[in-house]
């Protein structure tokens, strides 16, 4: 609005057709909005509308005959070698050493960036099996997230347990911000010769692919760990390699 007429708000009787093409315009020109994030903002804009009209404030929807469609993104995720490679490889700098084992752990747990910078230690419990268990909200959706913890991932939490920022601050592991993690993440993919940007994001992607759903976990569980609102999400962040599928297809050669 301050944009197109210079003011702050508007009488929800003059949104109109017009507006809401100049919003869709503004999001992918003025503000670089992808289509996925452009689509998202006029669909929440869209429920907002749905409610005028069930009060009948406006009698037309402005966005009639509007169409749009989510696409489809690549997802990315480290395959089985580079893991193991990002874990075993010796870095140089101390700080290097302590993102790369974040991200490591984010890995084995399927942890987002917020959501491993607020966990603490009571939040890691004795679980039904009587293993440790990550059990936490997710800060996006308040959703819980059950998350047996592996190996790899206790070996890294028992490695920083005495970290002065750790027992500063109460916190599992020491988190430094999220732009400064994502800058030393770049320098540790091209240390290790990664063809694409590895973010945190990368780490979940790689826990529902080649940790769970390569090694024969099953979509529903890998969907309740990381607290997802539903399997369609873990469909679109997991992604099945060709190693998984042609074990799956051996059952069905005969010799």
């Amino acid at each position: 609005m301050k944009w197109k007429f210079n003011i702050s708000d508007i009488d929800v009787r003059s949104i109109n057709s017009g507006f809401a093409a100049d919003y869709e315009f503004y999001l992918r020109t003025v503000r670089n909005c992808s289509n996925n994030s452009a689509v998202k903002y006029i669909k929440n804009f869209q429920k907002i509308i749905n409610i005028c009209l069930d009060n009948e404030w406006i009698n037309k929807n402005p966005f009639m005959g509007y169409k749009s469609k989510i696409e489809t993104i690549d997802v990315r995720f480290l395959i089985d070698l580079q893991l193991k490679n990002i874990q075993s490889k010796k870095l140089f700098s101390e700080w290097l050493s302590i993102v790369r084992d974040i991200f490591v752990f984010c890995c084995y747990t399927g942890l987002v960036y917020i959501d491993v910078k607020n966990l603490t230690k009571h939040k890691i419990t004795r679980g039904i099996d009587e293993g440790l268990w990550i059990k936490t909200k997710r800060a996006k959706t308040k959703i819980e997230a059950s998350i047996p913890l592996l190996a790899e991932a206790h070996e890294i939490l028992k490695r920083y347990e005495n970290h002065p920022k750790c027992v500063n601050e109460n916190a599992v592991l020491p988190v430094l911000s999220n732009q400064k993690m994502n800058e030393y993440l770049k320098e540790i993919g091209d240390l290790y010769e990664i063809d694409f940007d590895i973010t945190f994001h990368t780490a979940r992607h790689t826990f529902a692919t080649t940790v769970t759903l390569n090694n024969g976990v099953s979509l529903e569980t890998v969907s309740k760990m990381p607290g997802h609102t539903n399997i369609r999400m873990t469909q679109h962040y997991a992604k099945i390699q060709d190693k998984k599928i042609g074990k799956d297809m051996l059952l069905l050669k005969i010799y």
